[in-house]
């Protein structure tokens, strides 16, 4: 099938590294988009079945839905049956002459497969090797099985989202996979780079409990720094029921004054320059004693304009301020146009697609969308030539 996203002969900074993707859903795909996007050649290893996420409707064919299509660019597919004797093998010959493995696999399931890190090693010793599961190997959630929504729950963010409200609430969005997933790409170039001194690979564990834990932490463990403890944790600006986005006389808007110079320009705004010199309100220290009655203020005041004339406002004021977009609005917003954000592929079998540029911007390396999702084993023979392996 011919490479219709193909966009020239850029080289990404990872250019030449060749990964192993074993994963599937959410975490592990947007891990591994990000190095394919930055030049890896990620070759994707499905079960015969395919990764659950090609699923997921709307489609315009039943194994190829829009969280797959958008997470997994960038990447050659191979159909392998692990649980057979030549689909390890095959895996076993792919990961000798490869330069990463990640597997979003619980531990113990590849080790019953023989595909862990301990049974690879001594055949690839510059083999970086990647586990990203639920909970860290050493504790005593070892192996339970994971997935966003119960690991915002174990973290604290659950509990977080439902604190101005009379129970725990999900964020709208797969926050921890895409967040772990990150930290699970950043971990991968740190041990490329480790190895290009040593020589040497080496095993990385990335579990999303203990990621998403210390994600949350720096701003919110306040008081619990201490020892002994010098007040709860919570940030508390963060914590006020009125920090949200601001009904406007005809909409909403999102205005966050942070410094004292901001704080005296929105007071100027609001016509109560007094407040300025108000002891409440004249520091960061005493504000953040008082947010709650500061953010109150703020939503009184914004009710008093329309949207277009508070935005002419605080770029006048040079404010922190922003529209509340919803997803279709983003398609026209005039600064993603004229960055180049929306990018229009055509896809072989699934026509043309719209996605997000990739935002990481190299000045010598760039990274580029040089390969469509691929279609279930889209890539099956091609690999298995290349790398001298017979089916």
């Amino acid at each position: 099938m011919p490479r219709s996203t193909e966009q020239g002969p850029k080289a990404g900074p990872l250019e030449g590294v060749r990964v192993l993707d074993l994963t599937g859903v959410v975490m592990g795909p947007w891990a591994t988009q990000q190095l394919g996007d930055m030049g890896a050649d990620v070759i994707k290893i499905e079960p015969t079945g395919g990764d659950v996420m090609r699923f997921l409707n709307p489609n315009r064919h039943a194994s190829m839905g829009p969280s797959y299509l958008n997470m997994n660019r960038n990447k050659r597919s191979v159909a392998l049956d692990l649980k057979t004797p030549r689909g390890k093998e095959i895996l076993r010959q792919l990961a000798r002459v490869c330069d990463v493995l990640v597997s979003n696999v619980r531990p113990q399931a590849m080790r019953r497969l023989g595909l862990d890190y301990e049974a690879l090693r001594g055949e690839n010793e510059r083999l970086v090797y990647c586990g990203c599961y639920g909970y860290s190997e050493d504790g005593p959630y070892a192996g339970r099985a994971a997935i966003d929504d119960t690991i915002q729950a174990a973290s604290g963010l659950a509990w977080l989202q439902g604190y101005c409200s009379d129970e725990p609430r999900y964020v709208n969005a797969t926050i921890v996979d895409k967040i772990v997933g990150l930290y699970v790409a950043q971990a991968i170039a740190m041990a490329l780079y480790a190895r290009e001194k040593t020589g040497r690979g080496q095993f990385i564990e990335v579990p999303m409990f203990e990621t998403m834990t210390a994600f949350l932490l720096p701003e919110h463990l306040c008081g619990l720094t201490f020892e002994p403890p010098l007040g709860p944790a919570g940030y508390q600006r963060l914590l006020n029921p009125f920090r949200k986005p601001f009904r406007t006389k005809d909409g909403h808007i999102a205005v966050v004054p942070y410094n004292d110079p901001q704080w005296a320009r929105f007071f100027e705004l609001a016509g109560r320059p007094e407040m300025t010199r108000d002891p409440k309100y004249a520091s960061v220290l005493a504000r953040s004693n008082h947010f709650r009655e500061l953010y109150e203020f703020i939503e009184k005041v914004i009710a008093t304009r329309t949207t277009a004339e508070w935005t002419e406002a605080f770029e006048r004021a040079e404010l922190p301020f922003a529209n509340v977009n919803s997803f279709e609005a983003l398609l026209e917003d005039p600064h993603l146009r004229a960055t180049g954000f929306w990018k229009a592929l055509e896809h072989p079998t699934e026509g043309a697609l719209r996605m997000p540029d990739i935002t990481l911007k190299f000045s010598d390396t760039p990274g580029a969308i040089r390969r469509h999702a691929p279609n279930l084993g889209e890539h099956t023979e091609e690999v298995l030539r290349e790398f001298g392996i017979e089916k």
